[in-house]
C-alpha cells in the first residue's frame, strides 16, 4: 500500500526530533563532563610524614571552597611537574622560584606561602651533627655533597652559584655529588651518612626540627643563605579562570578555622599575593649560571 505524503513528512519529522534530542543530550554531557573536570594541582614531595592524609584532607577544604572538583597530582621532580603544568595538564603546581624564572615568560605567579609572617626562606646548608670543624662550603671541597632537584633554587641553584664565583662548579669542587629529589631525603641523606654535607630548604629543615626532631637532631646548620622569594603557586600564563578561584582559596585559608588547622600542618601562616620583584634575587643567581 503506498505511503500518503503526509505520513512521510511525519516520519522526517519524528527522526529529525529524533536526532536533535540525541545530539542535546551529547551535547549536555560533554558539558556537565567538563564543569566537572577536577582542577588539578601539581606538587612534589614534601616534609610531611602522612603526606597522603593531609592531602586528602586539604583537598576536600579546597573542594568545599571552590565548590569544584580538586585533583592533586605528585611528581618526584620539579621538572616533571613544570612540563606538566607547560602541557596544560595541570591547571596549578606548588614550584620552586627557580622553575619560573625559567619559564616566567609562560608562567605567573598564583599565591605565594607566608613562612615566619614572611613569604621569603633561606637555603641552608647541613653536615653531620658529628661534624664539629666544617664551618662554610669551602671545608666541603673534595667531599660528598648532596642536592635536592637540579631545578631547585635552595637545594641547587645557591650552592652552583656560590662555588661559580670562585670559579668552580660541583664537579670540580665536591669528590662527588648527587641528587635526593627531594629536601627530606638531604636532610637524611647527612644524617645517615651517605653526604658529608647538603643544600636544603630552610622552611623544610625547620618544619623536620619540629615533626621528626630525631632527623634533625643527626644534623647541623653551617650557614644559611640571603632571603629569597618562597616557592610560589604558579599557572600559566593563559591560564584558566580555576586558577583564580584557587588563588581565592589558597589567600582565604588563614581566615578560616579549618583553613587555618590545615595551615598548621603546613607550618605556614597563610598564603597572600605575590609582591613584585620578589623572585628577582633567584633570577640573578640564574643568570650567573
Amino acid at each position: 500500500m503506498p505511503i500518503s505524503l503526509p505520513d512521510v513528512r511525519g516520519k522526517r519529522r519524528a527522526w529529525v526530533a529524533k536526532l536533535l534530542a540525541f545530539c542535546l543530550m551529547m551535547f549536555t554531557s560533554i558539558a556537565l563532563n567538563a564543569a566537572e573536570k577536577p582542577i588539578a594541582i601539581g606538587l612534589t614531595p614534601v616534609f610531611l610524614d602522612e603526606q597522603l592524609s593531609f592531602l586528602t584532607r586539604w583537598q576536600g577544604y579546597l573542594e568545599r571552597k571552590m565548590g569544584h572538583p580538586v585533583r592533586f597530582v605528585r611528581r618526584q621532580s620539579y621538572r616533571e611537574i613544570t612540563e606538566l603544568l607547560l602541557n596544560g595538564e595541570l591547571d596549578a603546581a606548588w614550584l620552586c622560584g627557580f622553575p619560573y624564572i625559567q619559564h616566567r615568560d609562560k608562567l605567573k605567579p598564583l599565591a605565594v606561602p607566608l613562612f615566619n609572617g614572611e613569604p621569603l626562606y633561606r637555603s641552608y646548608l647541613i653536615v653531620s651533627s658529628t661534624d664539629t670543624v666544617t664551618e662554610s662550603i669551602d671545608d666541603l671541597r673534595n667531599r660528598i655533597f648532596a642536592f635536592s632537584d637540579p631545578n631547585s633554587n635552595s637545594g641547587y641553584l645557591v650552592t652552583q652559584a656560590a662555588l661559580k664565583s670562585q670559579g668552580q662548579s660541583a664537579n670540580s669542587f665536591f669528590r662527588r655529588s648527587f641528587f635526593t629529589w627531594s629536601h627530606r631525603n638531604v636532610v637524611k641523606a647527612v644524617a645517615d651518612g651517605l653526604a658529608d654535607g647538603g643544600a636544603v630548604d630552610g622552611y623544610v629543615w625547620e618544619a623536620l626540627a619540629k615533626v621528626d626532631p630525631e632527623l634533625t637532631s643527626h644534623t647541623r646548620v653551617v650557614q644559611q643563605s640571603a632571603q629569597f622569594g618562597f616557592p610560589p603557586f604558579l599557572t600559566r600564563t593563559d591560564g584558566h579562570k580555576n586558577a583564580l578561584a584557587l588563588r581565592k582559596a589558597l589567600i582565604s585559608m588563614s581566615a578560616d578555622p579549618e583553613g587555618q588547622i590545615l595551615l598548621r600542618t603546613l607550618q605556614l601562616d597563610g598564603f597572600t599575593l605575590v609582591p613584585p620583584g620578589l623572585y628577582e634575587s633567584i633570577a640573578t643567581l640564574a643568570e650567573q649560571l
